[in-house]
């Protein structure tokens, strides 16, 4: 749980740009069809994006099987800049 409060503490952290990052890429136009794409529930997307929720390290390799984008560019693209590895 430590981390996940770590993440959004981060000022970097940016779920709204990441969730608007991923439907350019994968060429939707809003968050319920991105939650179609994901098989996740719209609610999960809404909540992520009001910050309520972190992105789950589950759904970050969900995303990352369903689009081939590299867990590394991810993280990126959501403004995680922590070392994976201490």
């Amino acid at each position: 749980m430590k981390r996940r409060t770590e993440l959004m503490t981060l000022p970097s952290y940016a779920p709204e740009t990441f969730l608007d990052g991923l439907e350019s890429r994968m060429q939707l136009k809003n968050d319920a069809a991105l939650a179609r794409e994901l098989a996740v529930a719209p609610a999960l997307l809404s909540r992520i994006r009001n910050r309520h929720l972190p992105i789950s390290a589950t759904l970050l390799l969900s995303i990352h099987e369903s689009t081939q984008i590299a867990i590394a560019e991810l993280r990126r693209m959501m403004g995680d800049s922590r070392r994976l590895f201490s």
